[in-house]
């Protein structure tokens, strides 16, 4: 496992230097998102391909992380090549860093690879479980892998088209999942997480995949993912979006007080 992990660590590294040789050029940071979300995908593979696992459970570590990885970081992908302006987090993290800019944001991207190894352990835990066949608490996770991964899916392509229509341009998107929940896709992405937990707990020290789940939901709701995301929107429309607010909940999808 511990070699699998170094494994991970090393393209890992690699990725990123990739994606941060084209921050360079570019000046937009916000392709270490695009490292990150495949990045996941990587380290699924590498465990589902180097485990020693049953083989339907490496299957299943390859499947679910995989497919998550891949379609999150296509999703990032096309944002950040067809966004005009960098990300506004990384656009503050750059007049923070007016000297030596690169070699820090290098530091940065390095340093999101190895958080990546980190939440990488569920995959690791369950490729390297010893247990004949797969458990029914595994099936779980991958049903509730299935429902998470088409609830991100399909907030993000309803979030997608809302914006490609020029006539809503400066409203806030109150369609489909957006109707329930100020932020679907951060709802799914963290069950996501809960599943890989699941797979994971059936495993010897199989616990230790608490921390993702627990730190994903940290940073969605305390750091980087709903206040960030609202502050950016009560900036650009502050009447719509505070009653918005108002209206809607914030994380778990639920009727909304005020019918849109």
């Amino acid at each position: 496992m511990i070699a699998a992990a170094l494994w991970g660590a090393g393209v890992l590294s690699l990725l990123q230097l990739g994606f941060w040789l084209w921050q360079v050029r570019t000046r937009n940071a916000g392709w270490v998102d695009v490292g990150w979300a495949l990045g996941l995908a990587v380290m699924a593979l590498l465990a589902a391909g180097l485990g020693p696992a049953h083989l339907e459970r490496r299957l299943l570590v390859g499947l679910m992380g995989g497919l998550h990885g891949l379609r999150l970081g296509l999703h990032l992908w096309h944002r950040v090549a067809t966004d005009a302006a960098e990300d506004g987090r990384y656009q503050a993290i750059r007049a923070a860093w007016p000297t030596h800019t690169h070699a820090k944001f290098f530091g940065f991207f390095q340093a999101q690879a190895l958080l990546v190894v980190a939440l990488g352990l569920p995959f690791l835990l369950a490729a390297w479980n010893p247990r004949p066949g797969v458990q029914p608490l595994e099936w779980a996770a991958a049903a509730l892998w299935l429902l998470a991964w088409l609830g991100e899916a399909l907030a993000d392509a309803q979030l997608r088209r809302f914006k490609a229509r020029t006539d809503q341009r400066g409203l806030t998107c109150r369609v489909g999942l957006w109707r329930w929940s100020r932020h679907p896709n951060y709802f799914f992405e963290w069950l996501v997480w809960v599943a890989y937990l699941l797979l994971a707990l059936g495993a010897p020290w199989g616990w230790l995949a608490t921390g993702g789940p627990l730190l994903m939901l940290f940073f969605l709701l305390r750091v980087t993912g709903i206040p960030y995301t609202e502050a950016q929107c009560l900036r650009s429309r502050p009447e719509d979006y505070a009653r918005y607010q108002r209206e809607t909940s914030a994380f778990v999808p639920w009727f909304p007080k005020v019918a849109p």
